[in-house]
């Protein structure tokens, strides 16, 4: 079976295509899958998750990931040698920890900084192109990750948790909009309780502009569960609660975004 690799990035597919060529060139008899061209920019956050939900699905390889705000500044190219067997390359913001918690578990992570693994003179704002994909080409080749710099102790992702009220209720934090306008929550089914599909309860926040708002929804197993244009809760196919608009979108119908704090009320104040 040849050697596979997955690359997922914010850049749209040009520049994506751009590295899976550079990889399928010095790599050619490498498998190269894109996995995704699409992640908001920026959004590493997003990224992580999407990563976290995907790469266990994947066949074991090299997955290169890039959500890189801070290229070209002294934050390090690493990768991220994991239990189940695959490396992970990316920027060290916090983009690839997540996955490898998927994947086992981190094992070791090395700082990429050999210029023999590297496109000759990088780029400041594509290391992409330049550093990550080279290396995810060598590591396919079988070039074992720490001939490529020094161990190094990778940053964690510092994600929001859900918090438990006395009075019943649970207050959440959006994480990211998927592309349908759903909003994905840093709580999980389980953080509800006992499953009351149908029950209403109350959703509240305070708007972008200081405004208080609240909604009735409903937590539905599935979107066809409520008529198109109402809202509900629901679990993703990751675990993770989220809240959506059936036929419709969350983030266009309320001005949610990522980082927005959400209160929900269960029926009466009940736990």
């Amino acid at each position: 079976m040849p050697p596979f690799a997955s690359i997922a990035t914010d850049f749209g597919a040009a520049y994506t295509a751009i590295c899976s060529g550079v990889v399928q060139r010095l790599a050619p008899s490498a498998k190269v899958l894109i996995l995704t061209d699409e992640i908001t920019p920026y959004a590493i956050v997003e990224g992580a998750l999407l990563l976290r939900q995907a790469l266990p699905y994947l066949p074991e390889g090299v997955h290169m990931a890039v959500v890189d705000p801070g290229v070209g500044t002294p934050r390090h190219p690493i990768a991220v040698r994991t239990r189940r067997g695959d490396v992970l390359v990316g920027p060290d913001n916090g983009l690839l920890m997540p996955a490898a918690e998927a994947l086992g578990g981190a094992t070791a992570a090395f700082v990429l900084e050999d210029p023999a693994y590297r496109l000759p003179e990088p780029s400041t704002t594509f290391h992409a192109r330049d550093i990550f994909a080279p290396a995810t080409a060598h590591l396919l080749n079988g070039v074992d990750p720490a001939a490529f710099g020094p161990e190094t102790a990778p940053l964690p992702l510092d994600l929001p948790g859900p918090e438990h009220g006395d009075d019943g209720t649970l207050t959440m934090t959006v994480l990211y909009e998927d592309r349908y306008g759903s909003l994905i929550l840093s709580a999980e089914a389980k953080d509800l309780g006992p499953p009351r599909f149908g029950t209403p309860a109350t959703l509240s926040w305070t708007s972008s502009d200081g405004t208080p708002t609240a909604i009735r929804v409903t937590y539905e197993e599935t979107f066809g569960s409520v008529h198109p244009g109402d809202p509900l809760l629901w679990t993703d196919s990751s675990g993770a609660l989220g809240l959506a608009v059936n036929q419709g979108s969350a983030a266009h119908r309320y001005g949610l975004t990522a980082g927005t704090v959400l209160t929900l009320r269960p029926p009466n104040g009940d736990s």
